[in-house]
């Protein structure tokens, strides 16, 4: 026998948000966006000073020296790339915190 369908979230519900636990995780299990926001905040200058020495070495050196300017390229487009990935987080860590006050608020 089935049982009968259960209703849906509440539009209003703050559950709606959040995954089912699906293992043996902690019931207060919760990422630590402190940690994530300082390692974003300490990769993105890091990063992007890392490109910009990539790129102007590999600008400075020649198709004969080593390491290539290929791979000095490569490097900066890899840290240009990271740099961005650590600040599109911190922009993400940013909303979410907004919602976490709007929702303390309420």
């Amino acid at each position: 026998m089935s049982q009968p369908p259960q209703p849906g979230p509440d539009r209003n519900d703050d559950r709606r948000f959040r995954r089912s636990r699906s293992g043996t995780e902690p019931v207060t299990a919760r990422s630590d966006l402190w940690l994530r926001t300082l390692l974003s905040s300490v990769g993105v200058p890091f990063f992007a000073a890392a490109a910009a020495l990539f790129a102007w070495w590999a600008a400075a050196s020649d198709s004969h020296s080593t390491p290539s300017d290929r791979v000095l390229t490569v490097l900066a487009a890899l840290c240009a790339a990271l740099a961005l990935i650590a600040a599109v987080d911190l922009l993400v860590l940013r909303r979410r915190r907004a919602q976490e006050r709007q929702r303390r608020r309420r």
